[in-house]
């Protein structure tokens, strides 16, 4: 029963903390200012052919 709850307090504290700074640093990743370019170039995916459909080759991909 002690190793029960030694995983128990081991979980519900330095597991949840753990979880808590791998969310934060997917977070602080996603945000950081090298990404911005990255982030406008994908937004702009559904604008790139915005004078004519792509090609067959091109839509294929």
């Amino acid at each position: 029963m002690e190793e029960y709850t030694f995983l128990r307090q081991l979980a519900d504290s330095w597991a949840l903390l753990a979880m808590f700074a791998f969310f934060m640093g997917i977070v602080i990743w996603a945000l950081r200012p090298g990404s911005n370019e990255i982030h406008r170039e994908t937004a702009d995916i559904p604008f790139r052919y915005e004078d004519k459909p792509a090609a067959n080759e091109e839509a294929g991909r």
